[in-house]
């Protein structure tokens, strides 16, 4: 049998009043959208500005409107600005504010104008503005990472594939693919500011407006470069929210596979880094560990950036033109996964800076399972004319014969080479080294510490 009082519980004490309540709370947004309260004012300062030029209200009452708002902003920063659930978002919250302070000339602010062109211009706004913090974070942690390669140009390191030692490379070539990732993580933020930045304002509830607006004059005032051209995709678009969400997941990802390979680096078995006491933490019971808590965090809260994507990709895929309630669902992930990737890339570029790679242990590996071998199979080609699939094999012997022996290439004498291949002269182990096997990866783009410097000096002068 149904309990109905069971039920009533459920609601709990902030449903008491029942439905009323209920529709309340899911309807108001003000809890969120408050962060938009320096783009809200922004938006209707200018939108007040226009109406006054354009002579649809006074001179002076565009003046006061604009005057109030800002009394309101200086409220609002302060913390002295009461929000009001029952005034369900923050559009609402300061027009009511601001007709306290000016009285009904608050009411001519919304002429020519809807809370749906209203909120995407806020948005649009909040969503360039992080673009642009998230910018700055990115050139901080790729100088980071610069730094890096700079102090290990020459520092070899095991290239890994399939986390398999495959051939030695340098400790600044490995920083140097990051610097590379983010750079196009970097375009991509610009990307989607650049097409985010046409302004909605003037576009009304979805159909434009009678009234003699002039769009370019609050385009310009708010800094954008154009209006939308058409009034319903003005209203009904977040593309710019997903596009900042997109570029905020793939950068997300990149941190993620550089926090793994911290977190293996870091480990006892791998022993290439240290990292800083600052981003690492103790164990509760065992006093010998150190623990790669931040790199983990880095890590793990990637999947709250791809999962705001998904989010927002989830409420836009089955909406009608134009504009939806659903809508109201756009920020929440936009707000977490802008904080998220802020906070991620300020936390990687402080472990990037403090972390102390070990050359001793880096060399040591790099030198272990066989890493030279594609550079004596390459030898084989360029000296012997092999065949590169018969060089490939001559190559397979020897390592088989070096594994018998338990020693490395470089290790077995001219005469165990030429039990395999005759042809073998003595200057093979000129390649067999791991840093003659760096030096020789000289092609554009390549492990040799002189192309490594030559990248890092393209970097810091693309950097400034």
């Amino acid at each position: 049998m149904h309990d109905d009082r069971s039920a009533n519980r459920m609601w709990g004490g902030r449903f008491a009043g029942g439905p009323d309540a209920i529709m309340e709370a899911i309807n108001a947004s003000i809890g969120f959208d408050r962060r938009l309260a320096a783009e809200d004012i922004a938006g209707s300062r200018a939108h007040a500005a226009m109406l006054g030029a354009t002579g649809i209200i006074s001179d002076s009452d565009s003046r006061a409107i604009r005057e109030g708002l800002l009394t309101v902003l200086s409220e609002i920063e302060r913390g002295d600005f009461a929000f009001s659930t029952a005034l369900e978002d923050i559009h609402m919250n300061v027009e009511a504010r601001l007709a306290a302070l000016i009285g009904p000339v608050a009411g001519r602010l919304h002429t020519a104008r809807s809370r749906n062109d209203q909120v995407a211009t806020d948005f649009r706004l909040w969503v360039r503005g992080q673009c642009d913090a998230v910018d700055g974070a990115l050139v901080a942690l790729m100088r980071a990472f610069l730094a890096q390669a700079e102090a290990g140009a020459d520092m070899v390191m095991p290239g890994f594939t399939h986390l398999q030692v495959a051939q030695p490379v340098t400790w600044g070539h490995h920083m140097l693919a990051y610097v590379e990732m983010l750079a196009r993580d970097r375009g991509r933020f610009r990307d989607a500011r650049a097409r985010m930045n046409e302004s909605p304002l003037g576009a009304a509830a979805l159909a434009g407006t009678s009234f003699p607006i002039d769009r370019e004059m609050t385009a310009r005032e708010l800094g954008f470069d154009r209006p939308m051209a058409n009034s319903i995709d003005a209203v009904s678009d977040r593309d710019f929210a997903l596009e900042f969400l997109s570029a905020a997941a793939i950068c997300a990802t990149h941190l993620s596979r550089f926090a793994e390979e911290l977190v293996i680096w870091s480990s006892a078995q791998f022993r290439f880094v240290r990292l800083s006491d600052r981003f690492s933490t103790g164990s509760s019971i065992m006093p010998q560990k150190r623990n790669p808590d931040a790199a983990e965090l880095v890590r793990a809260k990637t999947g709250r950036i791809a999962g705001a994507l998904v989010a927002l990709l989830t409420v836009m895929k089955g909406l009608p033109l134009a504009y939806s309630k659903d809508m109201q669902e756009d920020k929440e992930p936009v707000f977490d996964a802008a904080d998220t990737l802020m906070l991620a890339l300020a936390a990687m570029e402080g472990m990037v800076r403090d972390l102390r790679p070990d050359p001793a242990a880096l060399r040591q590996a790099a030198a272990a399972g066989f890493s030279t071998a594609t550079d004596l199979a390459d030898w084989l080609v360029r000296a012997l004319g092999l065949p590169f699939r018969e060089a490939h094999h001559v190559t397979g012997a020897l390592v088989r014969l070096a594994e018998e022996k338990g020693c490395d290439l470089a290790d077995l004498s001219l005469e165990e080479m030429r039990s395999v291949h005759p042809g073998i002269q003595p200057q093979v182990y000129d390649v067999l080294g791991v840093d003659n096997s760096v030096a020789s990866r000289a092609s554009y783009g390549g492990t040799a510490p002189d192309q490594v410097r030559r990248q890092i000096a393209r970097w810091k002068e693309a950097l400034g």
